[in-house]
């Protein structure tokens, strides 16, 4: 693997088509909830120098980061309330590199943690409640043209969380931050 690819992907891709069990999806609803509080002590006391570092070369600073994973689970939590209320309802895809270039993703962080930790106590209360049938559920993601199953949203929302702390986290070790 090039150390590019390693920098953008620190914990590797998400593998789409999997079996997830029961503790599989346990396990991931955990990593959920556990990514607000991880994120915020990482970076909450962090200056401006270091939120506008990228973690990587020609990536988005941490600040953009951070508030993309606000936006990206905002839509992950109202995806999962329509598969949970419609039936295989198509899910509206958004670009996620156009919304980081938004004026909201030069505020403050501080907005988007709260966000986090407060949309992720929703998102969490609502997971950790769903039957083998409700995890069964799906939506419809025009932009893939997939159809999505709770369970594998799940886990791709737990890579996810990883996945972007893990940019911060092994940014701020190559800097001597953490």
């Amino acid at each position: 693997m090039s150390d590019l690819h390693d920098l953008k992907y620190p914990i590797g891709d998400f593998v789409y088509g999997q079996t997830y069990t029961a503790e599989d999806t346990k396990k991931h609803i955990i990593l959920i909830d556990e990514l607000p509080v991880k994120l915020t002590e990482l970076v909450e006391k962090w200056a401006d120098d270091r939120l506008d570092t990228p973690y990587r070369p020609e990536g988005w600073t941490v600040r953009q980061l951070v508030h993309h994973v606000a936006d990206s689970h905002i839509n992950a939590y109202v995806r999962t309330k329509l598969a949970l209320t419609e039936t295989n309802p198509t899910i509206s895809p958004y670009e996620e590199g156009e919304w980081a270039k938004l004026p909201d993703s030069t505020l403050d962080i501080a907005p988007s943690l709260v966000i986090l930790k407060n949309m992720h106590l929703r998102w969490v209360t609502v997971l950790a409640t769903l039957t083998e049938a409700e995890l069964s559920r799906t939506y419809f993601h025009p932009g893939s043209q997939r159809i999505f199953e709770l369970r594998e949203v799940i886990a791709m929302y737990a890579w996810h969380s990883e996945h972007h702390f893990q940019h911060a986290y092994r940014l701020a070790k190559r800097n001597g931050w953490a």
